[in-house]
């Protein structure tokens, strides 16, 4: 990996500790929504990992971020 110092590796790949800091969410919520496969997350020996740049995206997917047009602007035309 070319470019990437040791800290930005480290900081790409999140525990479920890390995620609940970052999302301001409990760790019983955030295990919750990875069991039931509603946020990003994968396993790794038996633990869950998050991949930061998935979280992101199932943010901005969350809040609406991604949506090119609300059903009132296609109403108006």
């Amino acid at each position: 990996m070319v470019g990437k110092t040791m800290a930005n590796i480290e900081g790409d790949i999140l525990t479920l500790d890390e995620v609940a800091v970052y999302l301001k969410a409990g760790k019983r919520t955030v295990y919750r929504l990875a069991t039931n496969g509603q946020i990003p997350a994968f396993k790794l020996g038996g633990t869950w990992r998050f991949r930061r740049s998935e979280l992101d995206r199932w943010i901005d997917d969350q809040t609406g971020q991604n949506r090119n047009q609300s059903p009132k602007a296609d109403q108006a035309r």
